[in-house]
């Protein structure tokens, strides 16, 4: 059972709002555990309504994310980096930070380990860490020049082959200068958040989350000369699809719209912005030593 470590009487945070991947076994007696320990720190806690719902969870009040903006100080995830990803496109914009509690598998974003709450959330909302702003992309899908969707994207944005067609044809264009048209399975338009995703395995560049920047990079290209490259974050990013069928776009991979030949894709960075919370002396070195399997220091050091 989850309690406070200490008795902490100051807060930085007093309205809490707790957010489960709810499909993950235990996470109903997770979530009660967490909400018992925040309120024991002396926080109003409420679960996020769809979390609730789904958990049948009826012991604390409850509001939707819609309502979370100047009634929430703070949003406790609880779950993975997808589900991180969903909430925080939801609250962009909103000045409500958020903090990420893994069930299992270390996130980059979801950095706290279930097993270390007890110890680390409490020095957290007493106000015991360090801030880290993450940019999010704004795309705009056109067709004969009307807009058809418009979604944020806190990873990536994907223009890409179904898994049964064949490759794609695409003409990219930056600040309305053509830079090349290109035959591939896809594209990739990432934040420096999402260069350790969709990015990373096409071979792109792992960007620090401070680096001011969007990554283009292709999937399986036609040719070997197409390369990923790091643009600067105040361009706009045009995708217009020349050819290939079943061809479609992805916004962090959680919602797609389908495409047809002469659609484009307009692409930049978002006037909004996202605020995680880590744990006092967090490192995106050692995240990225645990996720990517790098040899730790020498034993000497």
């Amino acid at each position: 059972m989850l309690s406070p470590s200490a008795n902490l009487t100051k807060k930085a945070f007093s309205r809490v709002a707790l957010v489960g991947k709810y499909q993950v076994d235990g996470m109903q007696e997770r979530l009660s555990e967490l909400a018992k320990l925040v309120t024991g720190l002396g926080c109003q806690v409420f679960i996020e309504s769809g979390t609730a719902d789904h958990l049948g969870l009826t012991n604390y009040p409850t509001k939707g994310i819609d309502a979370f903006t100047n009634e929430i100080d703070l949003v406790v995830v609880l779950g993975g980096d997808g589900t991180m990803l969903g909430i925080a496109r939801q609250l962009a914009g909103s000045n409500v930070p958020l903090v990420g509690i893994n069930m299992g598998r270390l996130g980059y974003m979801t950095d706290i380990p279930i097993q270390s709450v007890q110890d680390i959330l409490p020095k957290m909302i007493a106000g015991d860490y360090e801030a880290d702003t993450r940019t999010l992309l704004d795309a705009i899908v056109l067709r004969n020049g009307k807009e058809i969707n418009r979604a944020l994207a806190l990873n990536d944005v994907v223009v890409n082959r179904s898994g049964i067609s064949g490759m794609v044809e695409l003409a990219v264009r930056v600040n309305g200068s053509f830079m090349y048209n290109q035959r591939s399975d896809g594209l990739i338009v990432s934040t420096p958040t999402g260069s350790t995703a969709y990015a990373l395995s096409v071979g792109g560049p792992i960007l620090h989350p401070r680096v001011a920047g969007i990554l283009l990079a292709p999937i399986a290209p036609h040719s070997l000369s197409n390369r990923p490259i790091v643009l600067p974050p105040d361009v706009t990013i045009s995708i217009e699809v020349v050819e290939g069928k079943q061809t479609i776009v992805n916004f962090d991979m959680q919602s797609q719209t389908d495409l047809q030949v002469g659609d484009s894709i307009e692409v930049s960075q978002s006037d909004k912005f996202i605020s995680l919370l880590h744990p006092r002396a967090h490192s995106d070195y050692q995240t990225l030593r645990e996720k990517l399997h790098w040899n730790e220091y020498p034993s000497t050091f």
